[in-house]
């Protein structure tokens, strides 16, 4: 688990830096980097999860952040989606960017809830096995 985190990241990371740098320069905005303020966190947690004594701890600090990005990317992009459809003018670009970092940061929970899950199950397989 701890090499999809670094992934996830890693791809948060440089989503980040794609909207804010890949926009013309009257058009950047702060609010592009939301996925690498995301994204760095998940990273960092995913190598720091790399050594067995850290990896409950660290995984569990990179799945918090994956829900919050999740979170914030579904409520965000809905809001968009549905200013959209009531005719506003929003940036396609934008909405885009909202909806990767939202289905990015659900796959990553869906991922570590079934790995936290099969985990649970090992352990107590080995506890069963030795008594």
């Amino acid at each position: 688990m701890p090499q999809t985190a670094v992934i996830i990241g890693i791809l948060l990371v440089l989503q980040g830096l794609y909207g804010y740098l890949g926009a013309e320069l009257d058009d950047r905005s702060p609010t592009a980097l939301i996925p690498l303020f995301f994204g760095a966190p998940i990273l960092l947690s995913g190598l720091a999860a790399f050594k067995e004594s850290f990896r409950m701890h660290a995984m569990h600090v990179a799945v918090l952040f994956g829900l919050l990005g999740a979170i914030a990317g579904w409520g965000r992009g809905i809001m968009l989606a549905i200013k959209m459809s009531n005719g506003a003018d929003v940036n396609s670009r934008a909405l885009t960017m909202v909806f990767v970092l939202a289905i990015l940061c659900t796959v990553f929970v869906v991922l570590c809830v079934r790995s936290f899950i099969a985990a649970r199950k090992r352990q107590r397989a080995e506890k069963e096995v030795t008594t």
